[in-house]
């Protein structure tokens, strides 16, 4: 654990790129910088949080507990903020954010974000413009959900896990098999079965956890056609 740095940040987000020196000092004296290991939670369902949150590197899962279970509502790749929602609006954690990566998070002040949003509107409407994106994307992943089948659903993850996570067409999943099947609302033995026939395809090649994807416009259509 180390005091953050944001004067001399290479990661700064859009929104503290339009606070003044004296503020991005007090942002600095107000956080502190914390690593994670894989698989280590960065702040649990139902605990009072007094922080925001601002991945600086690594990957995450949100998961929320249900009343049977535990959901993966998304993954997120750093830079980006993390549990502004429910610590602004809410002051507990309405869900849960683990490490799939080794991961290095700032945990910021929330009074004193709160103070920045208050006195800076640049800074306010970046906030907004981010938390409406997500707003956004979650629209989109719902219906999407809703009206595609499985293969379809498959089709679609790989491809944003090639565009906006790991951003190639070669990478390696962090990811179990179980883990994309409560992505995606199925069960383990659907995905392995549908990326197996993939395969098959030859539209993509799987060796482990690696993943290539040779066929990136018929995913497309697998996807777009539901």
């Amino acid at each position: 654990m180390s005091q953050c740095l944001c004067l001399n940040c290479k990661v700064r987000s859009a929104a503290a790129n339009h606070l003044s020196i004296d503020e991005l000092d007090l942002l600095g004296k107000r956080s502190v910088e914390v690593e994670f290991d894989k698989d280590e939670v960065i702040f649990k369902q139902d605990a009072f949080s007094s922080n925001i949150v601002y991945l600086r590197e690594g990957i995450v899962k949100l998961t929320m507990r249900g009343h049977n279970r535990e959901q993966i509502l998304k993954v997120l790749k750093a830079p980006t903020y993390l549990g502004i929602p429910t610590t602004i609006g809410d002051k507990i954690n309405n869900y849960s954010a683990v490490a799939l990566t080794p991961v290095s998070c700032c945990f910021i002040d929330r009074a004193t974000f709160k103070s920045f949003v208050e006195s800076n509107g640049k800074f306010a409407y970046e906030i907004l413009t981010t938390i409406s994106k997500i707003e956004l994307r979650q629209f989109h992943n719902c219906v999407n959900h809703i009206q595609t089948q499985v293969t379809g659903r498959v089709a679609g993850m790989l491809l944003d896990f090639s565009r906006n996570l790991y951003g190639s067409n070669h990478f390696q999943l962090t990811l179990t098999r179980h883990d994309l099947a409560d992505l995606l609302g199925t069960s383990r033995e659907t995905v392995s079965r549908i990326l197996t026939d993939f395969v098959t395809e030859k539209l993509i090649e799987v060796k482990g956890k690696d993943i290539t994807i040779l066929n990136d416009e018929r995913l497309e259509k697998i996807n777009l056609a539901g």
